[in-house]
């Protein structure tokens, strides 16, 4: 980003800073709970730089009540375990925390985090889906920030029209990779995480299965959810995956994308302004564009992504922790973020606005995207269920179970958890 534009985006963040940090209602005064004063907010490493300039906005205005950012490891894992550990200890070591879209209901459930009443958290004009992941019992407990879905990163100067299908990106494969030396074909988040929770989603999604059905029970020995996993155990089996992706997060795929090593492969949003530096960082700036991730017999459902804002239980100044997570979410604050970061934003206008759509032109089609994508699994004990679903897709990619004998031991796991 150019300094003027930093400076707009500083100025913009200034002069709204008192629209986010009004005097309170008696009714949220009443709520609050907990003093005024120095906040802590625990945030995400991939959005250091526009969180930054937003802190440094509120903090201009606010010198008695300044917020400090704490960066979160980069593995979603890390950052739950890291949150848990701060709570189940009651430490104010954090006042605001970003918590993974898919959390809510383990923070709620468990009081680790606060209610969100009263008119500084309007939902008006937020993205529906993302609105739904910071609720627990139809209570607000988290406010939207970033959301998203999966993409399909290719090489445009390689692939006339991205595939829809797998079969389709298959046939692709076979016909450029053999004049392109050290090329794999296709690469997603493969480690043993969260991601490889959200890539085993989209598998079994795409080919038109589903993990629970409409009562909340495991559905994952379907033929359709078969199919999905049996993609993946082929991938890897065949090299249409290659070996190298069982160690992917979502980093060390990007590097290999950025280096020139895959044809395709699937990441979140924030992943397009890094592969299109030109400060020599990235290979394939200017060469590469994105599309819906595909499926079995169309384009695939990816999974719904995000984080959300949430007061810790435990601050001690919770107060301004809520008027600084109004503030951060307001649609001047996430359009001032969004010119800085490319990770997605909540509400609805910004996948419609000229600034950002020059910038970001896949936004109209990551919205439909986002408003068809599949929620995973919400569950109180979402801890548990990630590790049987992680453990379970992991023996798939890595040949260590046939997909049918993974799914039936992932079933009978799943279902003391959903109850």
């Amino acid at each position: 980003m150019h300094g003027k534009q930093i400076a707009a985006v500083l100025a913009l963040g200034m002069s709204l800073v008192a629209c986010g940090s009004s005097t309170p209602t008696a009714e949220e005064s009443a709520e609050s709970g907990g003093d005024r004063g120095p906040i802590t907010f625990a945030s995400g490493k991939f959005e250091a730089e526009a969180t930054q300039k937003i802190v440094d906005a509120w903090n201009a205005k606010h010198p008695d009540e300044k917020v400090t950012s704490n960066l979160l490891p980069e593995s979603a894992d890390e950052q739950r375990r890291k949150l848990i550990q701060n709570a189940q200890t009651k430490s104010d070591s954090f006042d605001v925390i970003l918590i993974d879209a898919v959390w809510t209901s383990e923070f709620a459930a468990n009081r680790w985090a606060e209610e969100l009443t009263g008119p500084r958290f309007d939902v008006t004009g937020f993205l529906p889906p993302s609105i739904e992941t910071g609720k627990y019992r139809d209570k607000l407990y988290a406010m939207p920030l970033f959301t998203g879905t999966g993409l399909l990163y290719y090489r445009k100067d390689l692939v006339e029209q991205p595939p829809k299908t797998w079969a389709e990106m298959k046939k692709i494969c076979d016909e450029v990779l053999p004049e392109q030396k050290g090329m794999s074909c296709y690469g997603g988040q493969f480690d043993k995480y969260e991601g490889l929770t959200v890539n085993f989603a989209e598998a079994v999604n795409s080919a038109g299965g589903q993990f629970l059905d409409s009562a909340g029970q495991p559905q994952v020995t379907s033929d359709a959810a078969k199919q999905g996993a049996q993609f993946l155990a082929d991938g890897f089996k065949s090299g249409l995956i290659p070996k190298e992706a069982i160690t992917f997060k979502e980093e060390e795929g990007r590097v290999a994308f950025q280096e020139g090593k895959l044809l395709f492969y699937r990441n979140w949003a924030y992943m397009y302004e890094a592969a299109n530096k030109t400060d020599g960082s990235s290979k394939v700036n200017g060469k590469f564009d994105v599309a819906p991730i595909p499926g079995l017999s169309g384009p695939g459902a990816g999974t719904l992504g995000g984080n959300n804002l949430a007061v810790s239980a435990f601050s001690k100044h919770k107060e301004t922790a809520r008027d600084f997570i109004a503030f951060v979410t307001s649609a001047e604050q996430e359009k001032a973020f969004a010119l800085i970061n490319s990770t997605p934003m909540a509400r609805a206008s910004l996948y419609e606005d000229p600034d950002l759509i020059k910038k970001y032109p896949y936004l109209p089609a990551l919205k439909e995207g986002i408003l068809a994508a599949k929620p995973r699994p919400a569950a109180v004990k979402y801890g548990d269920v990630t590790a049987a679903i992680q453990e379970s897709a992991y023996a798939i990619v890595s040949g260590a179970k046939p997909a049918d004998q993974a799914l039936t031991e992932l079933q009978s796991a799943l279902a003391p958890l959903l109850k």
